[in-house]
């Protein structure tokens, strides 16, 4: 009977043994930091089936409005200038102010 010599090899015989291993190491610890920072910023509607819009920094000049429609993720910030080659259309219509029971009133400029 033959024998394999490839079976027969000793862990300590082989110096790069350990570097199989930590390749998994380090995708489990991807995996659990995007876990982790997914449930921090509270984005968990970004991996639901439903449509959803997000508005960041309302009514400050960083504000973007982040929509999802039909599994397509899309990303809007409003500017002054309306140059449709910069990707950034519209301008600013008006306030909306939220009163104490609720009701949303908008205001137009």
């Amino acid at each position: 009977m033959k024998r394999n010599p490839i079976l027969e090899e000793e862990e300590g015989d082989n110096p790069l043994g350990m570097l199989t291993n930590l390749f998994d190491v380090a995708m489990v610890f991807a995996v659990a930091l995007m876990v982790a920072l997914v449930a921090h910023f509270n984005m968990n509607e970004i991996f639901s089936r439903e449509d959803f819009t997000i508005v960041k920094n309302p009514g400050k000049d960083n504000m973007e409005i982040i929509t999802k429609a039909e599994g397509k993720v899309k990303k809007y910030t409003p500017s002054s200038d309306s140059d449709p080659s910069s990707g950034n259309l519209g301008e600013r219509v008006g306030t909306a102010y939220r009163l104490e029971n609720g009701e949303i009133v908008y205001i137009p400029e």
